[in-house]
């Protein structure tokens, strides 16, 4: 499924009358990373976008594609009853103003506050997609253990209603939502990530020099970085010259955000490089020699299907998202999560050969260009939409 069932998509919604595609998605350099490419095909196959975020940076970004912007007030990180219900305040408003035909929620928040205003509002269709299930679900912190019996009611209340569907990134979740009741199997549809642009995202010769690590993601505790400093002092313990390059923001909404004092102290330490939040993350593969992603839990790591379509090996805790991109011994090396000894075990391994990770790398990048490829992606997405928006056409 690629491009060519993209025009065929976009000719069969341009023959019927404009549909109108509302995305909201809580903070608008989210949207811009993983969600513009699909409004940009939705746009392209006549449906009329509209972005309801908070907005920082990225409005000339999202206006410049011809999207209608409805800026948010709504709080990402706030738990409080009252930010709860000024949300679904401030979302039914909205839907009652831009009366979409089909709304797509994007991450927890969202999907859980949308999906009551879009009954509220009567919105005919709602997409949910969850790309991860986050600090709630990854983190044993006693205010996470507290959340999720009652995120799992709700979830119950609001995914099993009227014209919707849940999306979801990997099998994991698929089953966890199924097992515990969360919503009914046959409205889930599994759609792998955002996509990776295969001709930008090209594969980099390795580079020389010191033998070089790399991890590209927020500044989160739960994406495992703890644990990669840990093992680049067992490293060091060992005599090993390795650069370990941490390059992603801090994300202070997020419960689990690291102090930027501890990331600057690894740095005068000697453990890592900080680059902060990189433009185009091809510089960063460009000298790195592995992708290290030792997260907790993932919906589907975009960070690593880039890493592998710039044809590098990688190495990942073996949890749910990270264990669907990488495949253990074949295109990178899988650890027990939470753990530091094992993955400086493997860093050390992949470093000392040149044949396997060359032999990773190929395996990785076919592995992205068959399955995880932009066009098909958003094929998949646009597919959705139709059936949603014009159930005749899912027959």
């Amino acid at each position: 499924m690629g491009r060519a069932h993209v025009s065929s998509v976009a000719r069969r919604v341009g023959e019927k009358v404009k549909r109108r595609l509302l995305f909201v998605v809580t903070e608008d350099w989210y949207f811009c990373s993983h969600r513009l490419a699909l409004a940009c095909a939705a746009r392209d196959a006549g449906y009329e976008v509209w972005v309801a975020t908070r907005v920082d940076q990225h409005e000339q970004t999202i206006r410049a594609e011809g999207f209608q912007l409805v800026p948010l007030q709504m709080e990402r990180s706030s738990l409080s009853l009252r930010s709860q219900y000024l949300a679904w305040r401030e979302l039914t408003r909205v839907y009652r103003e831009v009366k979409p035909d089909i709304v797509h929620h994007v991450a927890l928040k969202p999907v859980l506050i949308g999906s009551m205003a879009a009954q509220r509002a009567k919105v005919p269709a709602v997409v949910n997609a969850l790309a991860g299930l986050g600090f709630v679900f990854a983190s044993e912190s006693r205010q996470a253990r507290a959340l999720r019996p009652f995120i799992r009611a709700w979830f119950r209340h609001v995914l099993n209603r009227g014209n919707s569907r849940l999306i979801l990134q990997n099998p994991d979740d698929a089953h966890m939502f199924v097992k515990n009741k969360l919503v009914t199997a046959e409205r889930i549809v599994m759609i792998r990530g955002s996509g990776v642009d295969v001709r930008h995202y090209h594969v980099l010769p390795e580079p020389e020099g010191v033998p070089t690590v790399a991890l590209v993601a927020r500044m989160l505790r739960d994406k495992g970085i703890v644990e990669l400093v840990e093992a680049a002092r067992l490293l060091r313990a060992q005599g090993r010259a390795v650069r370990i390059i941490l390059a992603g923001g801090l994300d202070e909404l997020n419960p689990s955000c690291l102090h930027e004092k501890e990331i600057r102290a690894w740095e005068h330490e000697g453990l890592v490089e900080w680059w902060g939040e990189v433009e185009d993350v091809r510089t960063v593969w460009a000298q790195a020699h592995l992708a290290v992603l030792p997260s907790y839990r993932e919906g589907l790591p975009k960070s690593l299907l880039e890493a592998a379509a710039c044809g590098r090996a990688l190495i990942a805790a073996d949890v749910p998202g990270c264990r669907e991109i990488v495949q253990h011994e074949k295109n990178g090396l899988l650890v027990p999560a939470r753990t530091s000894a094992p993955l400086a075990t493997a860093i050390g391994r992949l470093l000392n050969d040149t044949a396997m990770r060359a032999r990773m790398a190929r395996t990785g990048r076919e592995l992205v260009e068959r399955e995880f490829a932009q066009a098909k992606i958003l094929a998949e997405t646009l597919t959705l939409y139709e059936k949603l928006v014009w159930p005749c056409l899912g027959d």
